[in-house]
């Protein structure tokens, strides 16, 4: 059986337990009515969700305008389906050529090393070289690669073969073969590049939701926006726990958002890169964090790591926090988020 549940699967359930009592306008004392302004479209592969609590409408929604447009072009130069793109254009020059690219482009392969630095490697944006043999991206008939097909690629695995020259604009990988993908991290940057938009268009109280990635910014009808964290095992949208943000970021990796069932085995699309396999020791890891951007690539880690290293890992930075379903259902929670995380119930156990 194979399931390639949609990104925004992730985070169904927090936007409905966030707005559940914002539904409605309700009154702002002295600056008339806050509504709640949405829009919904696909972006980056993914569905992007813009929610404002606000009383000018006609800003919310042009902010949007300026968000759904920036998702845009931060795609055109990221995107590996697109052959002009930067990273296109820097894979198809590996082991040639340095290639001219985009500030961002060299901002997100620098922030990138940065988590790779910091995890061992689990998180590596030249995990490129194996989407062609697992192709959860793409339509598979759910069969597995032969361990010789994944051997062979290992070794191109490599985020220290990334050559950044800030002086003279260009990207460089060393070795022939290689791939960078930015699925990683790409659409927290854009999540974190979207937020001075809303900000300067007088926005305060406000959700974005891109994929597996969220930013809740000010409060939700004077408190805390509450989110609710999806059962890995779950039904669709079914929460197995809660976490009170204010102006943070919410990014969660799962076992369960691109993945087929074989022989009663669980393939999905995390890979631990030491093997080209799928991560085990983990089915979801929640990261919250004041950047978007680090929030998105850290869970990816983690997942990869485990919930023992991972969690010393998350401790060790600051503004971190993490709940982690472990492999064996267990669910752990960071120092830093004890007080602001509720557990409704146990996760559902189940292969």
């Amino acid at each position: 059986m194979r399931c390639v549940a949609r990104c925004s699967a992730l985070v169904t359930m927090a936007i409905l337990i966030a707005l559940s009592v914002s539904c409605r306008a309700t009154s702002s004392s002295g600056s008339g009515q806050v509504h709640v302004v949405e829009r919904v479209g696909i972006a980056m592969g993914s569905e992007l969700h813009l929610t404002a609590l606000t009383t000018d409408e006609a800003a919310a929604r042009s902010a949007f305008d300026a968000v759904f447009a920036e998702f845009e072009r931060l795609e055109a130069l990221m995107s590996t389906w697109r052959p002009a793109s930067d990273v296109s254009r820097i894979n198809a020059a590996a082991g040639v050529q340095a290639v001219p690219v985009a500030v961002d482009v060299r901002d997100v392969l620098r922030q990138a090393r940065q988590v790779s630095e910091w995890t061992g490697g689990t998180f590596d944006v030249t995990f490129g070289a194996l989407t062609d043999v697992w192709k959860f991206d793409q339509d598979q008939d759910d069969s597995i690669p032969s361990a010789e097909a994944i051997r062979a690629r290992l070794p191109l695995i490599d985020y220290r073969q990334i050559e950044i020259d800030d002086r003279a604009g260009t990207v460089f990988l060393r070795r022939k073969g290689m791939r960078i993908n930015l699925g990683g991290i790409g659409k927290g940057y854009a999540v974190e590049r979207s937020l001075p938009i809303l900000r300067r268009a007088g926005l305060r109280d406000f959700m974005i939701q891109a994929g597996g990635d969220l930013y809740v910014g000010g409060r939700q009808d004077g408190r805390f926006w509450r989110l609710g964290i999806n059962d890995p095992r779950g039904r669709e949208g079914d929460s197995f726990a809660t976490v009170d943000l204010t102006d943070s970021t919410f990014s969660t990796s799962g076992d369960y958002a691109r993945f087929f069932m074989k022989d009663g085995v669980r393939y999905h699309h995390i890979l631990d890169l030491s093997t080209g396999q799928p991560a085990r020791l983990c089915r979801s890891v929640t990261i919250v964090s004041d950047s978007p951007m680090l929030a998105d690539a850290i869970a990816q880690g983690v997942f990869i790591l485990g919930p023992e290293k991972g969690m010393a890992l998350v401790e060790r930075i600051p503004k971190l926090g993490a709940v982690i379903v472990t492999a064996k259902n267990e669910v752990v929670v960071s120092s830093g988020l004890k007080d602001r995380f509720t557990l409704l119930r146990a996760p559902t156990d189940a292969p």
